[in-house]
Parts: structure tokens; C-alpha cells; sequence
């Protein structure tokens, strides 16, 4: 389903939400136990990677007028956190079977699946992936994906791979470069 650069930008024009898994999307997919300082050595505190840019591209896409948030298998404290540390406006954890807080957060944003872009990184994503208007796959995804997505980032996940999508969303709706402006504006030249 890879589609011409043509009809990338056209599926791309029409993104009016960006929708993302988060292991392996939002970070590189590893997840991390480490002993709690002050409990029994049963009890784990969990830590995952984020990177500062997939954080500035999300800024970005708010402040272009783009909706965003997630939908994960599992659920976090500490992606709690950063869901809320970046404005996320819609955010559905514990999602093992995706498809349905897919459905709910498309009746709540009153949008259509052509107006939406899903980034995914495993078989689990699918469901979503053939629905929706631009599906995008990270650099380092199951192989299996590539056939069922419109753009396969260069970067991986948890390293820019959602930055590069919201570059490529705004490019192709005309808003990148004015987005982009206000910080050549700011500060002395």
C-alpha cells in the first residue's frame, strides 16, 4: 500500500488528527524495571525513553492547528506524564485491542478515518493502519507493516520518527514554514 510522493501529500493534506502507539512509536520500545528504593524487591518502578524532538514536533502540530494523542497496549505512570506534559488531547492506555478507543476518540473528534494519521510500529497496529487516512509505519517496525502503510519514516522510533511525520503532515498542508518562522524571529540575528 506504499503510495507515490503525489499521493502522500494529497492523504497528508487532509490530517486533522495525529494518532500514535508509544512503545516503539513514542519511544524505542524498550521498557525498563528498576528495584523501588524502599519496597520489597517484587516491586518495580518502570522507565522509558522519550526524545525532546517527537516533543517539539507534537508542539509544533498543536500550534499548526493539528489535534494528537495516543493509544497504547499498556498502561504507565510515566507515560501519563508525558501525555499530559505535552498537551496530548486525546490519550487511551491499556488498549489491547486498539480498534475500539480508536472508534471512541474518532466519535469524540467528530472526524472521519481520512482525516487521520496513525503511526504504528507492530502486527497489533493493523487494525488501525487500514483504516485510517495516513498510515505511517517507524523506520525500525515490523517488516510485515511496510505493505500495509502509506510512509515508512527514515528515523526509528523513540528517535524522531514522529517529528519527521508531523514535518511531512504540515509541509503538505503549507504550514511547516510558517510554524517554523517564529524561531527565526526570536531573539538577535
Amino acid at each position: 500500500m506504499p503510495s507515490s510522493s503525489r499521493e502522500l501529500r494529497r492523504r497528508a493534506r487532509e490530517i486533522k488528527l495525529l494518532l500514535m502507539d508509544v512503545d516503539g512509536v513514542l519511544t524505542d520500545g524498550r521498557i525498563y524495571y528498576v528495584p523501588h528504593p524502599r519496597r520489597s524487591s517484587e516491586v518495580f518502578l518502570e522507565t522509558k525513553t522519550f526524545h525532546s524532538r517527537d516533543g517539539l514536533g507534537i508542539r509544533l502540530a498543536h500550534e499548526a492547528g493539528l489535534k494528537t494523542g495516543l493509544i497504547s497496549g499498556r498502561g504507565s505512570p510515566v507515560v501519563e506524564y508525558r501525555a499530559r506534559e505535552l498537551g496530548l488531547d486525546y490519550v487511551e492506555l491499556n488498549a489491547l485491542e486498539k480498534l475500539q478507543p480508536y472508534e471512541k476518540i474518532l466519535g469524540e473528534s467528530q472526524l472521519r478515518d481520512a482525516e487521520v494519521c496513525y503511526m504504528g510500529d507492530d502486527v497489533v497496529d493493523l487494525p488501525i493502519l487500514k483504516r485510517v487516512g495516513l498510515a505511517v509505519g517507524v523506520g525500525d517496525g515490523h517488516e510485515f507493516l511496510r505493505k500495509h502503510v502509506h510512509y515508512w519514516t527514515r528515523r526509528p522510533g523513540g528517535a524522531g520518527a514522529a517529528r519527521e511525520t508531523i514535518e511531512l503532515i504540515l509541509a503538505a498542508q503549507g504550514k511547516l514554514r510558517s510554524v517554523l518562522q517564529q524561531y527565526l524571529q526570536s531573539g538577535p540575528s
